[in-house]
């Protein structure tokens, strides 16, 4: 299971840096850091991206 969390850390945060680094999804850093409501709903959805591709996987593997 901790290997699943870790896999799911990873690919959330690669897939944050690419949201973050497009323009046109993410024009600007508010003044409230990490802790703005703007990125914690792309961190939201990052974590929701990441663990359906590492479900999709293990369903592949099935």
């Amino acid at each position: 299971m901790q290997s699943k969390a870790n896999e799911v850390k990873q690919i959330a945060t690669q897939l944050l840096a690419s949201m973050l680094s497009n323009p046109h999804i993410y024009a600007t850093v508010s003044d409230e850091g990490a802790k703005g409501q703007q990125e914690q709903e792309l961190i939201m959805v990052a974590i929701e991206m990441a663990e359906y591709l590492v479900a999709k996987v293990e369903q592949k593997k099935s």
